[in-house]
């Protein structure tokens, strides 16, 4: 048994740093099995009762694939675009932070930006995957686009909203801060959108 947002994200970090297509296979292979009817991927899977995917899996799943098929590894590409495609399908059902059943938020947490993410899920990170992935605009992102704007400050910057618990070598920036990170990605977002 594994990890599904593990694996989306190991396949991120090997494919950037070149790792050999044929040592990548067994991981494509896991991540392609792992899909959900609903076209996400959830870690939760592999505990019983597990039906509906995640939003924190299913953008690490397509932020590897995007780097797998970026860097142009072949092995079942055209399955893994498949993939990406219904992911990004999957998350604008979900108006990127909404409930599909009930319009409510999902959890407050992804309305606060943060930087790193870690296996986090928020708005800006599904936005800058969209942006990444050079998704066109889709009518779903506009509450997402309009909370982000909304999170602007006075001085034309984002603040940094969360830090998640981990090891970390340095901190970069202070939650409630100015965030250079987050105020380059929401201008690289809103720019494009």
């Amino acid at each position: 048994q594994s990890d599904v947002c593990v694996n989306g994200m190991f396949l991120s970090y090997a494919c950037y740093f070149g790792l050999e297509e044929q040592e990548l296979r067994s991981v494509v292979d896991y991540v392609l099995g792992e899909r959900m009817a609903d076209g996400g991927f959830n870690c939760e899977r592999i505990r019983p009762g597990a039906h509906h995917s995640s939003l924190h899996s299913s953008i690490a799943v397509a932020e590897g694939i995007l780097e797998y098929q970026r860097r142009g590894y072949r092995y079942r590409l055209d399955e893994l675009r498949e993939a990406a495609r219904s992911i990004r399908a999957f998350v604008l059902r979900h108006r990127l932070f909404r409930s599909d059943r009930t319009g409510e938020i999902i959890h407050r947490d992804m309305l606060r930006l943060s930087f790193p993410c870690r296996w986090k899920y928020d708005i800006l990170r599904g936005l800058e995957h969209f942006r990444d992935a050079e998704a066109p605009w889709d009518e779903a992102m506009s509450d997402a686009l309009e909370v982000l704007r909304g999170k602007r400050r006075r001085d034309g910057s984002w603040p940094l909203g969360a830090q998640h618990p981990g090891r970390t070598h340095f901190d970069m920036e202070q939650a409630g801060q100015p965030s250079r990170w987050n105020t380059l990605l929401a201008l690289r977002t809103l720019r494009f959108y």
